[in-house]
């Protein structure tokens, strides 16, 4: 009897433990807001209060009392919590591979490896898988503001015209040029006659500069202008430094540029771009390829597949057959079959890297060996390589991209209002 009672004792003792431990994990885990259909808890934002303020003391940081830190923290776990939800209701969800994808940039950044960040983690006090579901939160919640904010913004071709001409016009204030100058020199009274007489002589000399002669040499020997002894060398200028003639001319035109003849009053200019500075250029090189694509089959293996390929190689190369005729009746790219294989010009980054490392290795005209990719097995001859000018691309993006974050920044807030204006969202309890 006396044996029963101490085990009923031990027993209440255990339960009264179990009770006081239950209602501290219920205190703490509380539930703090009801969001809609779910619920952030209080440990929620006790861990993110205590977060920001161990970053604040590692970075010198001063932070506001507790009751306006808590009502910032609540804010910020009631907008991620809404756009977690309009996730799942679009049915939008984040891979692992995304998450470690994102967690190695963040080491990357930090100069990390993934272990040495996982420990810092951990040594920060916090839980390492916890801190992967917040990398995934965060990552959802950027990806269902983009998904639904983009679909909000139109950039009008106008806008991005008025942009770019904008952008030019600042560039061109950096803009300097290296100029050469021929004038075929006008009495101050000119007849038809000396007009003539004079125009004639400029075309003379443009003809002359087209054929490759020296300009200098030619300014010495056929200038009127007060350079005519250097040479016709003007050296740098901006644009707003020489005559407004000349500004307008020079103007978006490249290095070598011959312009003119130009008429003024004082008779025709030849002006000859020696150099430029301060130009922002941007120039992509390119290739034309053709190729013929087989793909393996249960049938047709990848020897084979690989097999015939160099069998097509030979053949070509021995003259018996030609490359775009075997294209149009075996490859397997419909797209470039009907052409003879050929894919036009196009950057070799948008290729595949097996596709475009067999590219680099070729020069114009020579074939590669059968190469295999995610479509099936190739084989790629190399017509010709160029650089392209791509300047004017360069400043269209450039104001595609800064008009849309400008609107999507804007659009963003609009929206995140919008959301929170429509949920229903309740503070439980005093939670201050």
């Amino acid at each position: 009897m006396k044996k029963f009672k101490n085990v009923s004792i031990l027993l209440s003792f255990v339960c009264l433990c179990f009770v006081t431990h239950v209602q501290a994990a219920k205190l703490l885990d509380k539930v703090a807001v009801v969001v809609n259909q779910g619920v952030i808890l209080e440990n929620e934002i006790q861990n993110m209060m205590g977060t920001l303020k161990q970053q604040a003391i590692q970075n010198g940081q001063e932070l506001p009392s507790d009751k306006a830190l808590r009502v910032q923290v609540t804010e910020k776990l009631i907008l991620n919590t809404l756009q977690q939800q309009f996730a799942e209701r679009i049915g939008l969800q984040i891979s692992d591979a995304q998450v470690q994808q994102a967690v190695q940039q963040i080491a990357q950044e930090q100069n990390m490896t993934l272990e040495q960040l996982r420990q810092e983690v951990i040594r920060s006090g916090s839980d390492y898988e916890s801190y992967l579901e917040q990398i995934r939160q965060e990552l959802t919640a950027n990806e269902v503001r983009r998904a639904m904010v983009s679909r909000r913004i139109y950039v009008s071709p106008q806008e991005i015209d008025g942009l770019v001409a904008l952008l030019k016009e600042r560039g061109k204030q950096n803009e300097e040029y290296h100029l050469g100058h021929i004038l075929i020199g006008l009495p101050s009274e000119p007849s038809a006659a000396d007009v003539e007489s004079a125009q004639k002589r400029a075309n003379k000399v443009i003809d002359l500069l087209s054929e490759g002669s020296d300009f200098k040499k030619v300014a010495i020997g056929a200038s009127s202008g007060a350079r005519a002894l250097e040479g016709g060398d003007m050296g740098w200028m901006n644009v707003n430094e020489m005559p407004t003639l000349f500004a307008e001319a020079v103007v978006d035109q490249k290095i070598e540029s011959v312009i003119g003849p130009i008429r003024s009053g004082a008779g025709f200019h030849i002006l000859k771009i020696f150099d430029i500075r301060g130009r922002q250029t941007v120039e992509v090189s390119e290739v034309n390829a053709r190729h013929i694509l087989i793909k393996p089959t249960i049938i047709l293996s990848d020897e084979k597949a690989q097999n015939m390929l160099n069998r097509f190689v030979k053949q070509v190369k021995a003259g018996e057959k030609d490359f775009a005729e075997l294209a149009k009746e075996y490859s397997e790219d419909p797209g470039s079959a009907a052409k003879g294989g050929e894919l036009g010009w196009a950057d070799p980054s948008m290729y595949v890297p097996e596709f475009k490392q067999a590219l680099a290795e070729l020069e114009p005209g020579e074939y590669s060996q059968p190469i295999k990719t995610v479509h099936g097995w190739h084989l790629v001859q190399l017509l010709e390589r160029r650089v392209q000018d791509a300047t004017e691309n360069a400043y269209q993006d450039h104001a595609y991209r800064m008009i849309f974050n400008r609107k999507f920044n804007e659009e963003a807030e609009a929206w995140l209002r919008e959301i929170r204006d429509q949920a229903f969202v309740e503070v439980v309890g005093d939670n201050s």
